[in-house]
């Protein structure tokens, strides 16, 4: 039998670590497929994305606005926030959403879809760009006066002392009754159809796995959770990789297309025309 390399690209997080477990592991497939883990953080991914470099890659849900003609979400795979937790805004003092608009924040990346749901709840802002994993930290020191968290920061900022000032998930779900999208899995649109349906149901497996072997994918997932302790991993993971994360739904693929046509009516992101989703 030959096997066919593809690489997948998803970030060093203790969520996708856990979604990607099965494969890892060489618990699901049958040979066909192999696949190369490349490990990078979302904003590189979703430059990388605007490239095409990789065969099947984690993407931010803002990234697709720019990456549409190269690849397909596939159905499962999906970081979504729900109505009492997502990407937040923190900073040392409790302070009113108002404050942001204009103010100077911390951002992860000008693609990630943290980024422009802030811009989509409080408008214009001046963004300053550090890593994801620096973000908090920067703020509890007094580098900067906000911080837009993505990953386990959501969960661990009070113990740096740090008030959340909006909650996105929250947010969405009031402005929309959905789940906020946040990351999907896409597949190069140039592979064969076969090697397409292939790979998407051994990711689906992968999560499957997972869910169904959960001691066991999250003692995988803590060699990437920066040193979170078991049960907070625990809780981040349950988070983000959940039922939606098997399958997207009428609901999730309905906000994603919601969520990128508000980004280009506000002018912040190119019109997607349509959106092809891979089961």
């Amino acid at each position: 039998m030959v096997t066919t390399t593809l690489t997948l690209g998803h970030s060093p997080d203790s969520d996708d670590a856990f979604m990607f477990y099965g494969l890892a592991a060489g618990k699901v497939g049958d040979g066909a497929l192999a696949y190369e883990h490349i490990l990078k953080d979302i904003q590189t991914l979703n430059e990388w994305a605007r490239e095409g470099r990789l065969d099947t890659t984690a993407i931010s849900v803002h990234a697709y606005a720019y990456v549409a003609d190269k690849y397909a979400i596939l159905n499962h795979g999906a970081s979504m926030g729900e109505r009492e937790y997502g990407p937040m805004v923190v900073a040392r003092s409790r302070a009113s959403r108002e404050t942001l608009s204009g103010a100077t924040i911390a951002v992860p990346g000008l693609m990630t879809s943290a980024y422009l749901a802030l811009r989509l709840c409080i408008g214009d802002f001046t963004p300053v760009v550090m890593p994801f994993d620096r973000i908090m930290r920067a703020v509890a020191a007094g580098e900067a006066d906000y911080g837009l968290l993505i990953h386990e920061g959501q969960l661990t900022h009070e113990q740096q002392g740090l008030h959340s000032i909006v909650n996105l998930g929250t947010w969405w779900f009031e402005q929309t009754g959905l789940p906020l999208p946040l990351g999907v899995n896409a597949i190069r649109r140039a592979l064969p159809d076969a090697v397409k349906r292939q790979a998407s149901a051994e990711l689906k497996a992968s999560i499957e796995y997972g869910l169904a072997h959960r001691t066991d994918a999250l003692a995988w997932a803590l060699r990437y959770a920066r040193g979170m302790e078991t049960h907070t991993a625990d809780t981040f993971v349950g988070m983000y990789v959940n039922q939606r994360t098997v399958d997207l739904g009428d609901e999730g693929r309905a906000s994603i297309r919601l969520f990128l046509e508000r980004g280009a009516e506000a002018g912040i992101v190119p019109h997607v025309s349509s959106i092809d989703f891979i089961a």
